[in-house]
């Protein structure tokens, strides 16, 4: 697997797979092609359908300037490695084609030429949650050990990173108001119900608060703010309101905050290392699943959970999502992607929760979840996986 710095990227909205992934895409292509007045790049799959929602288009033209760019949207055509496709053509001043590029978007603002294969530099040894509580049985550790074993002190700096962009999110999102950009006028919630929530009592300002406090991550997403992919821009409101919640209101300190950060990365990159965290292959169940599962481990871990119980409240956050779809309204990480991220930040409280609740035996594991969530991913129609022809974003105009 990769080091979890894949998981946690930091960059604007609106979404990673079609955002942030397409703009590093462009960057690396025009510093390849220096001297290219014009490029015509063409977008396929997912990235044709759902592009313009997304600001795909917006975010290749301008990492391509001052050069021209023209837009070719195969809206009908998939390329076999991964829905996600771009292809990036360079022209010089003669209007001859310099270069070329093929290139996939596959999730979390990850980029590569191969989907499926294994370049990249790979930091951990183990590949399972099985292997890894194992290691950690062995060893007497806790999850966050087996990543500082394999990635180094160093880690724990980029996390601290990460965790200030995430905070700074949430108290842009708190005081933003106003409507998102794009077609829907959608009005931004998180004030009012930072307002509101505050005003009850302790239980259900509990649960107002992280609602607030997603929702605030996820409107900043949605207007273009920084944020982290966690593990990708749809989905990054989860953890920051979970880990929020419990810094702010149960004194959790940043370092503590930090080694659950550790154990959330670790998950996510389980499951994409083992399934998908991309919307466009498996649905929203790899994305919001991935982040509940991520968050809820994180919490248990927190709330002085064992290994086993943080791993069964991963796996409960993942599995009440399966076969979410992906239905963006106009291709837009809006509705229901908002709210999805608010009520998921609430499951994987619950399932943290139920989990230390338990006493750490159950019969579904963590790894068995996520190949479920493959499968099942694999089976869902192409239409329920970010392409807005389906679900929601067809019955709702």
């Amino acid at each position: 697997m990769h080091s979890i710095r894949e998981i946690y990227r930091i960059g604007y909205g609106p979404s990673s797979s079609h955002t942030m992934g397409p703009s590093r895409a462009a960057k690396q292509f025009r510093n390849r092609t220096p001297d290219a007045v014009k490029y015509i790049v063409h977008l396929y799959g997912s990235l044709a359908l759902t592009g313009k929602g997304h600001l795909t288009d917006v975010a290749i033209s301008e990492m391509l300037k001052p050069a021209t760019t023209e837009f070719v949207w195969h809206n009908t055509e998939t390329l076999p490695e991964h829905p996600n496709a771009m292809i990036f053509e360079a022209y010089d001043i003669a209007g001859k084609k310099s270069d070329h590029w093929r290139v996939f978007s596959t999730g979390g603002g990850y980029i590569t030429e191969k989907p499926g294969s294994v370049e990249g530099e790979h930091v951990y040894a183990l590949h399972t949650m099985k292997e890894i509580m194992d290691w950690c049985d062995e060893n007497g550790a806790q999850l966050w050990e087996y990543v500082i074993h394999c990635e180094g002190e160093a880690v724990l700096d980029y996390l601290s990173e990460v965790w200030i962009v995430m905070k700074a999110a949430i108290e842009r999102g708190l005081e933003n108001e106003g409507v998102l950009p794009g077609p829907l006028k959608l009005a931004r919630k998180a004030a009012s119900y930072h307002a509101k929530s505050i005003g009850y009592s302790a239980h259900i300002m509990r649960r107002g608060l992280v609602y607030t406090y997603a929702l605030a991550v996820s409107e900043e997403n949605a207007g273009g703010g920084k944020v982290v992919t966690a593990p990708t821009c749809g989905s990054c409101g989860v953890i920051p309101a979970v880990l929020f919640l419990l810094h702010k209101h149960n004194d959790v300190s940043e370092a503590r905050i930090l080694r659950a950060l550790a154990t959330a990365g670790l998950v996510g990159n389980l499951v994409k290392q083992n399934a998908s965290i991309s919307g466009a292959e498996v649905g929203c169940q790899g994305e919001i699943g991935t982040a509940c599962a991520m968050a809820a481990a994180a919490a248990t871990q927190i709330f002085g959970g064992t290994v086993t119980e943080v791993e069964y409240a991963a796996e409960m956050g993942m599995e009440h999502h399966l076969g979410l779809t992906c239905d963006p309204i106009a291709g837009l990480v809006q509705i229901p992607c908002i709210e999805r991220n608010a009520f998921a930040a609430a499951r994987a409280l619950d399932s943290s929760t139920f989990a230390i609740l338990s006493d750490g035996r159950h019969r579904v594991s963590f790894d068995s979840i996520v190949e479920t969530m493959k499968q099942t991913g694999q089976d869902l129609s192409q239409k329920y996986r970010e392409t807005s022809g389906g679900g929601l974003a067809t019955v709702v105009k």
